[in-house]
């Protein structure tokens, strides 16, 4: 697994905006590096405590590891994923 910072206070209040940033940009780096999933198609949006995946994939389980490297990232249960397999 790719090691990167968590981001336990993503949340802090008057840190928001950048926290949310930050960890969009983390989880959308994670993504990108990640040598057996490809993200071209992957959008990466923040919502509160919240990761939300928007897109598509394209291999069978690719939904499964793009939400397992974005929760390596914000921690397990804080990931949505509206992707969709072509």
């Amino acid at each position: 697994m790719i090691g990167f910072p968590v981001f336990p206070d993503h949340d802090e209040p008057g840190r928001q905006g950048h926290g949310e940033a930050a960890t969009r940009a983390s989880v959308e780096s994670a993504l990108h590096a990640a040598a057996d999933l490809d993200a071209e198609e992957i959008t990466v949006g923040v919502l509160g405590s919240y990761v939300i995946l928007d897109g598509f994939v394209r291999r069978r389980g690719d939904v499964e590891r793009a939400v397992a490297v974005a929760e390596s990232i914000v921690g397990r249960g804080y990931v949505h994923s509206r992707l969709l397999r072509r």
